[in-house]
């Protein structure tokens, strides 16, 4: 079955981003020894292109340091991508009302979902810090997207544990649209679980290869999690094409693999 993918989550690197001390193991599974002075935008969009995915969803990154991945670069490499990217914002945490604006202009740019990673500022989404945000993602039909499960970067795994985290953000804010990213190992079976229990709580399984996802994931995404597993990649730590590889093994019948691999984001994001 021939299916126009669209990828939930990649980001393209910066220099800065990529020379960043938290993640030297990026850089060690990426086999980078020396950051490059500039990373053409070419390469992400060749990735892409490799694993026959037509759109995807790209991300900036704010930290307590600021910004890794501005928001106004992401809004340039949409701007030049042809229609192929979609941006997805982020903002400040320790300044809650700039945040707001923020993702207010950056929904007036034509980005279609927020992104905050809780491992990042070490404060877990049901802090108060985040609840403006979610105010504003409701108001503008925005999703939040965010991170589940242990990190990859050298940086603690406990603000990505689903529950009860994030249990109390849906139960605050059952208008919020969440995406939890990385499909939560090894809590996957916390975030199934509040992917089942809450309507608009959803699971994306970037930074796995399909060869990977969990047995409980595969068998969510079988039965009754059909609408609620979206694909993702996490390029450039995992190209959308390795992500893909094994997915026939899956045993997906056609209209679940359609659903995972472009319907639900379409759905989701508003594409």
């Amino acid at each position: 079955m021939d299916v126009r993918v669209i990828d939930a989550w990649i980001q393209h690197p910066t220099p800065t981003f990529l020379a960043h001390p938290m993640f030297e193991t990026l850089r060690r599974w990426m086999r980078i020894d020396v950051v490059p002075d500039a990373i053409p935008l070419e390469l992400t969009l060749g990735a892409m292109d490799a694993a026959g995915v037509e759109r995807a969803l790209i991300s900036a990154w704010w930290g307590p340091g600021g910004p890794l991945i501005s928001n106004d670069d992401v809004a340039r490499w949409v701007d030049a991508s042809g229609g192929r990217l979609i941006g997805v914002a982020s903002a400040d945490l320790r300044r809650p009302m700039e945040a707001v604006r923020e993702i207010r202009r950056c929904a007036a740019r034509g980005f279609r979902a927020v992104r905050m990673l809780p491992w990042l500022w070490e404060l877990p989404p049901d802090h108060p810090r985040y609840y403006p945000i979610y105010a504003a993602c409701v108001d503008l039909g925005l999703p939040f997207c965010t991170q589940v499960g242990h990190t990859g970067p050298l940086m603690p795994s406990e603000p990505g544990r689903p529950i009860p985290y994030l249990d109390r953000v849906a139960l605050d804010f059952p208008e919020l649209v969440i995406v939890g990213g990385h499909v939560g190992h090894p809590w996957t079976d916390e975030m199934i679980s509040l992917a089942t229990k809450y309507p608009n709580v959803h699971i994306d399984t970037s930074a796995y290869k399909a060869s990977r996802y969990p047995a409980s994931l595969v068998a969510f995404m079988r039965t009754n999690g059909r609408k609620k597993v979206l694909f993702g990649s996490n390029h450039p730590m995992i190209t959308p094409g390795a992500c893909l590889e094994g997915l026939d093994a899956l045993g997906l019948d056609e209209e679940t693999r359609r659903l995972f691999l472009r319907d639900n984001a379409v759905r989701i994001f508003g594409l």
